[in-house]
């Protein structure tokens, strides 16, 4: 048996011999079956910290020093989760072993990195740099300002835009970007093409509403639909199409010249026929 000591360190009564530090007798830390228990006489886990308002547990260093609490398995050396205080770069890493940098937070700005420790801006609450799609998410404030950014190989391709009262959908669309450009032709006959129908969701059979068929509209403009027509994964469960019924917008723009300019023509003539009389 320990040695006991009152007041100090004693022995708990049974067989499996717990210990308990109880310097001024309120049960301060008891080592209980193999668990850690500190302010509990009956800890849950291997370690269980109770403090009647705030409990804080402190993981301390020296300045520009790095405080971290690991996480492993198999006790074989490899560090699979970690929380870490990286006092030289001032940020908190949130990290796997294969993710280093999985979300780290800067301790000056309070901003949310993801995969990347290098805020691309000022102001941004989320960056996300993992792999080739990248996206910013923006501090709200008032006035005119951009709320995401969506990168590619380190290129805007895309953002959502705000004002005091309004909203804008942007995709890359600069000249500069762009070869190849030419008039478009043909756009009645391919909008004579597409099929648009009613119908309603299965989720929401009490609501009908107007749009396409994705993989019919896809046979007329491509770029509008994402997916493949009838796609399943491994498993046998469908992979859904999708439409973006704003790429659409130009081909009927296209359409509706051509058909204003035929109108234009008829009118030229009916006034001649009309002239001519």
């Amino acid at each position: 048996m320990s040695e006991i000591k009152t007041n100090q360190i004693s022995s708990l009564t049974g067989s499996n011999s717990d210990i308990t530090l109880d310097p001024d007798g309120t049960g301060d830390l008891i080592v209980a079956s193999g668990n850690v228990g500190i302010g509990t006489s009956s800890p849950g886990g291997s370690l269980e910290v109770y403090k009647a308002g705030t409990s804080e547990v402190l993981i301390g260093t020296d300045n520009g020093g790095t405080a971290q609490l690991s996480l492993y398995e198999n006790n074989d050396g490899t560090k699979e989760g970690l929380l870490k205080y990286d006092g030289t770069n001032n940020r908190i890493h949130l990290a796997t072993s294969g993710a280093p940098n999985a979300l780290v937070i800067p301790r000056d700005s309070g901003d949310l990195l993801h995969f990347t420790t290098v805020a691309e801006g000022v102001g941004y609450t989320l960056q996300y740099n993992g792999g080739a799609p990248r996206s910013f998410f923006n501090k709200s404030y008032s006035g005119t300002g951009t709320a995401i950014y969506f990168m590619h190989n380190g290129g805007v391709v895309g953002s959502i835009t705000y004002s005091n009262t309004a909203t804008a959908y942007l995709t890359s669309s600069d000249h500069r970007l762009k070869e190849n450009v030419a008039d478009m032709t043909g756009a009645i006959d391919r909008v004579k093409a597409l099929a648009p129908k009613r119908f309603n969701f299965i989720a929401d059979a009490d609501t009908t509403v107007d749009g396409f068929l994705a993989h019919e509209a896809q046979a007329v403009v491509p770029e509008a639909v994402t997916g493949t027509h009838n796609e399943v994964d491994e498993d046998g469960n469908a992979v859904m199409q999708g439409i973006d019924q704003s790429k659409l917008v130009p081909l009927l723009t296209g359409a509706l010249q051509e058909a204003i300019a035929k109108i234009e023509t008829l009118e030229t003539k009916v006034a001649a026929l009309e002239a001519g009389e």
